[in-house]
């Protein structure tokens, strides 16, 4: 540094003796360089937690280093564009990935915004913090912002999403009400479906400097306010559960659990995925173009964004519709050769051996291509095709994810649009056999399944638990209800369902049984690419048979010329998440305890004094209320406990 630089340097700090400022004070020269200032804080965002309040998505600290100028006299353009540059060197020996700006930006940010650091870095951890914190020299400063942060990392990183930046700070004169840092706000996911509940209310800080460069002390006269909090339903030691037994067992797929009687995802993972955190606080073009036109497309969610031919997990829905129609009953058989022929097509059976004359149970235990593709060209495709859209296919769920796809079922007009022709049997046994132009998303599939395991009606489907306010009060709250009735007879579903449990006791599924509980299910292999031959594995269906409480859907995508089977590389996925999770299913499927008789004095038996073992007195019954407290009047949602976030009390 000059002579003249150090000299201008030392001008530039304020005398000692010199009276403490005060905003009052009184001068008779224009105050050219003294500065009030007000400024917002950006909130932090709101959380997005798993149904048991484990955060998702939260916010933590973080720092960028910044080049803080201060007051100098009678600075010309050269000494403040060398200060900057002697500073940013600093910078670069204590961190990577410093940035340099111009000559311009440095002399026009003392100009205009001296009050302000002019930031250098990208975020930087409490680790990094410490580190260097001790090293920083006169003139730079550890800027504290709020960060987003993905615990989890890649875990339903389809479904979270993640946030990007609003936009870069203002240059030039400072604006009224600028944000300290830059702000944030949903990009993907439930990040940005759900972005205006999770940003908060900005707080406000006063910032006021004399003519000097000296700053007053600042004033905060609004503090900032978090968002709210979304809970989701999915559970997340399933869902970290799914993902590992997924990363075992196949290069890449899906696995989806709903809950039957309340229609809650509890877990929804597609492999393969991406961590969210390298979005934050932004991510570079590179390494975005890089996850883009990765071959194994990571950004994409198969568990709902995916439309695959279903192959015989369709096979269920002809089955139904044959029972429910009166084509068929348990007892009629059907003769099952090894192939069939239609025009110049010849349709074979999965074995290619023939069965002989089996009924609807063992056709699906054993899924008899020949048997489904006989009883679709009889029921024509249209009509099986209408049973498929009640049970959700063809349409999205309705869940809050962002790129659902609607699969498709096809329609006449459809065929007529794409193939210039109607429905042909050729297209009715294909269909009926999960191939052809049927697409559906394990979503669909697991949500059919719920269908089939409820019976009566096809459940609306949530994956959001609650939404709270700041203040915990929830403001949405998720109610079981009917998505549509599906307006098939019940024994129709009690035979499917039979049919369905033999499929894992003595059929092409027996590598999904569980020990603990009956599980009922369907294999399925698909013809998904023709060039090169690339082939599907499915395993669905729901547990347990009595009284079902979970359905599932799980898909194996296999490699190009990779032979794979349902039973062979899908039905381990889901006796690998099940089984290991025994203690905590058998005690959710548990039988409900009998409700206690209660019986009045008068009703005793004469010359009894005591009621019958499991029977209450009448006056008893007070000591039933839950901690004396009378019932409410009326329900009223109760907020989930939620943590509060990782934040430390710093500006």
């Amino acid at each position: 540094m000059t002579s003249v630089s150090l000299a201008q340097e030392l001008a530039s700090i304020p005398k000692t003796n010199e009276p403490a400022p005060s905003a009052n004070d009184a001068s008779i020269f224009t105050r050219r360089d003294a500065r009030a200032i007000t400024l917002a804080i950006p909130a932090p965002r709101g959380m997005i937690l798993d149904r048991a309040g484990q955060p998702l998505a939260q916010n933590r600290m973080a720092w960028q280093l910044g080049l803080q100028y201060q007051q100098f006299e009678k600075a010309d353009r050269q000494f403040v564009i060398d200060w900057g540059r002697q500073r940013i060197e600093k910078a670069k020996a204590l961190v990577d990935g410093v940035s340099e700006p111009t000559d311009d930006e440095l002399w026009e940010h003392y100009k205009d915004r001296r009050w302000l650091p002019l930031l250098i870095s990208s975020h930087l951890g409490a680790e990094q913090k410490a580190k260097i914190e001790s090293s920083l020299s006169s003139g730079l400063i550890l800027h504290p912002v709020y960060q987003r942060f993905y615990p989890e990392g890649s875990l339903a990183a389809h479904i979270v999403g993640y946030t990007g930046s609003v936009g870069k700070l203002p240059t030039g004169p400072i604006n009224f009400n600028e944000p300290l840092w830059e702000e944030s706000e949903g990009r993907a996911g439930l990040e940005y479906l759900y972005n205006r509940e999770l940003t908060g209310e900005p707080g406000m800080k006063k910032l006021l400097y004399d003519e000097h460069g000296r700053k007053f002390p600042e004033e905060q006269p609004k503090r900032p306010r978090p968002g709210g909090n979304v809970v989701t339903t999915l559970n997340l030691d399933w869902q970290r559960h799914a993902e590992k037994v997924l990363a075992k067992q196949a290069r890449r797929g899906a696995f989806v659990l709903i809950d039957v009687n309340t229609g809650e995802v509890l877990v929804m993972a597609s492999r393969p995925s991406f961590d969210l955190n390298l979005f934050i606080p932004g991510i570079s073009t590179k390494a975005y173009q890089e996850l883009k036109e990765d071959p194994a497309t990571p950004l994409y969610g198969r568990a709902f964004q995916s439309k695959y031919p279903p192959g015989s997990c369709f096979k269920p829905i002809v089955a139904l519709t044959a029972l429910n129609d009166g084509l068929l009953t348990e007892d009629t058989l059907i003769d099952c050769p090894g192939a069939i022929t239609l025009g110049n097509h010849t349709f074979h059976n999965h074995n290619k051996k023939a069965a002989g004359a089996i009924n609807v149970t063992r056709a699906l235990a054993s899924s008899n291509n020949i048997w489904f593709g006989k009883v679709g060209i009889k029921l024509g495709a249209a009509t099986y095709l209408n049973t498929a859209r009640r049970f959700g296919f063809g349409e999205k769920t309705g869940l809050d994810l962002i790129g659902e796809t609607d699969g498709n079922i096809p329609t006449n007009e459809w065929m007529l649009t794409v193939h210039k022709r109607r429905f042909m049997d050729g297209d009715a046994f294909n269909m009926a056999i999960g191939q052809g132009a049927v697409e559906v998303s394990p979503l669909q599939v697991a949500q059919a399944m719920a269908g089939i395991a409820n019976g009566g009606v096809l459940p609306k489907l949530h994956l959001i638990h609650q939404v709270q306010d700041p203040y915990g009060r929830v403001i949405k709250q998720a109610i079981p209800e009917r998505r549509n009735w599906l307006g098939v007879d019940p024994h129709a579903i009690e035979v499917v369902r039979e049919g369905m449990r033999e499929v894992v006791e003595s059929g092409t599924g027996r590598s999904a049984g569980l020990s603990f509980t009956e599980i009922c299910g369907k294999t399925g292999t698909a013809q998904w690419k023709i060039s090169p031959k690339t082939n599907l594995a499915w395993f669905a269906g729901f547990l347990p048979f009595e009284e079902p409480r979970f359905a599932f859907a799980a898909v194996y995508e296999g490699r190009p010329n990779e032979s794979v089977g349902g039973g062979r590389n899908a039905a381990p996925i889901v006796r690998s998440f099940f089984e290991p999770l025994e203690d905590e299913i058998k005690e959710i499927i548990a039988p409900a305890p009998k409700a206690l008789e209660i019986i009045e004095e008068s009703d005793l038996a004469e010359g009894d004094t005591e009621p019958a073992e499991g029977v209450l007195r009448a006056q008893e019954v007070e000591l039933l209320d839950l901690d004396g407290d009378e019932a409410p009047t009326e329900e009223i949602p109760r907020a989930l406990p939620v943590e509060p976030d990782d934040l430390m009390e710093e500006e």
